[in-house]
């Protein structure tokens, strides 16, 4: 697909780390950006210096996603672009003794059901809903109307320890990349996945320099943590080379997660 101002795009989980990483390499193409995320102070702020637009929402809700596509739609015109970044994480063991007291526990269901909601089912439904909106818009000249790229993690081949609902989130998304680009491709619509690894991202900022330095070393080649940048520049060419479908990728450095 050509990048260019005549093309739209959403990203979801927009406002920072992969998803701003990539709204800037879309938006420095010409491509109109619609920001999706929850944190409307640093969507708004993107959305500015991208002249794009900010959406708020929650990718649980079914009617915030189509009140946020309606909003965007409504600014830039159907989107031919679909970035999927909005994700959260856990780490609890699926069952644990407590070391000081010998209690015996469970990882809490309710928040296994929110990670799958939110990183799956989530995905799932922006990819529905911007499938349908691209399905209405006449093919490009190369018979494309529209790419979807998405997130998962180099968790979904190799989780860690007490990663077992994040593990099951990111795996789905692998298991359902290459069924979707099945479903959609008389259609003229592309579906590829990225497995990032370890990524310098705000949450990744926050932790303390000795387990910064450690992750790191751990990383094959380069002996680094990745960048948003390099996220971006991944996603940028799933769109762009017509004839990437239906793969999941891993962007990582070689990694291949220890145990725990």
């Amino acid at each position: 697909m050509q990048l260019d101002s005549s093309i739209a795009a959403v990203v979801t989980g927009g406002a920072s780390g992969l998803g701003a990483a990539t709204a800037r390499r879309l938006a420095a193409r010409g491509v109109k950006v619609a920001l999706f995320d929850l944190n409307s102070e640093a969507g708004e702020a993107l959305a500015r210096d991208l002249g794009g637009v900010f959406c708020q929402v929650d990718v649980t809700s079914e009617e915030q996603v189509e009140k946020a596509f309606a909003k965007a739609r409504a600014a830039h015109g159907q989107e031919r672009i679909l970035i999927n970044c909005a994700g959260t994480g856990n780490a609890v063991k699926t069952a644990s003794r407590d070391k000081n007291t010998g209690e015996i526990r469970h990882f809490p269901l309710a928040n296994f059901e929110k990670t799958i909601q939110i990183n799956l089912i989530g995905t799932f439904r922006c990819i529905a809903k911007s499938a349908a909106g691209m399905l209405a818009l006449d093919p490009t000249a190369n018979g494309e109307r529209g790419v979807i790229v998405n997130t998962a993690s180099v968790a979904a081949q190799d989780g860690q320890a007490g990663q077992a609902a994040y593990t099951a989130s990111k795996a789905g998304i692998v298991g359902m990349t290459l069924p979707i680009a099945r479903d959609l491709m008389d259609e003229g619509i592309r579906v590829n996945t990225i497995l990032p690894g370890i990524f310098n991202t705000p949450l990744m900022q926050g932790a303390p320099d000795k387990v910064k330095t450690s992750l790191a070393a751990s990383v094959p080649f380069p002996k680094r943590f990745g960048e948003p940048e390099e996220f971006g520049e991944l996603a940028e060419f799933m769109v762009t080379c017509g004839y990437l479908n239906g793969e999941s990728v891993r962007l990582d450095g070689a990694i291949r997660m220890a145990p725990r």
